[in-house]
């Protein structure tokens, strides 16, 4: 009885401790953004999406990341009006899918916790109500307790079951560039 009773207290332990040594990231959704980019044949579209909260672990034993990263489908902008409208309406349709989601699973590297980091990140990304598996190289910078973090990545969206806006007059890409930029603290997992 005493050796399962000790068994069961050094797994617990063992457990508790992996636990406590995950590393967390708290997105502060004021200083952070999503910026994309939509090319056809005579100009560049830019626009932003906000943030709207986030946060992510990851325990470095396993390199599991567990937690999502939230945008605000309905918050795109490219500062015109009509051009909006059409996205929202017709592409995003972001009354009924008002939120991206990015939820990461697994990193490949290791974050240094002073200084500049270089990670491939896989994780799900759900757009337009549809899950996608989804890789990107995202670059980690920490000092004490705040961090950034860097990506750019392809959303296929045409492929992804949206609408391309091309007409007779207009020709666009069949996908957009995506750049994000988070910024946060840092917090042990057993702080949260």
């Amino acid at each position: 009885m005493r050796l399962a009773a000790g068994a069961c207290f050094a797994i617990l332990s063992c457990c508790l401790v992996t636990r406590a040594d995950q590393e967390c990231f708290a997105v502060n959704a004021s200083r952070s953004r999503v910026a994309f980019v939509l090319k056809d044949v005579l100009h560049t579209v830019r626009g932003t999406f906000e943030v709207e909260h986030g946060s992510i672990c990851v325990d470095p034993a396993t390199a599991i990341a567990s937690g999502q990263i939230v945008v605000d489908a309905r918050s795109g902008n490219t500062g015109n009006r009509s051009r909006d409208s059409r996205m929202h309406k017709q592409i995003l349709e972001s009354s009924l899918y008002p939120h991206i989601v990015f939820a990461p699973s697994h990193i490949r590297g290791a974050i240094s916790p002073l200084g500049q980091s270089t990670l491939d990140v896989d994780g799900t990304f759900t757009i337009h109500g549809a899950a996608h598996p989804l890789t990107t190289a995202v670059a980690v910078q920490v000092s004490g307790n705040q961090f950034t973090a860097a990506t750019h990545f392809e959303v296929p969206y045409v492929k992804w079951g949206m609408k391309n806006p091309s007409n007779f007059f207009l020709r666009v890409d069949d996908h957009v560039e995506i750049s994000v930029e988070l910024a946060g603290n840092t917090q042990p997992a057993n702080s949260r």
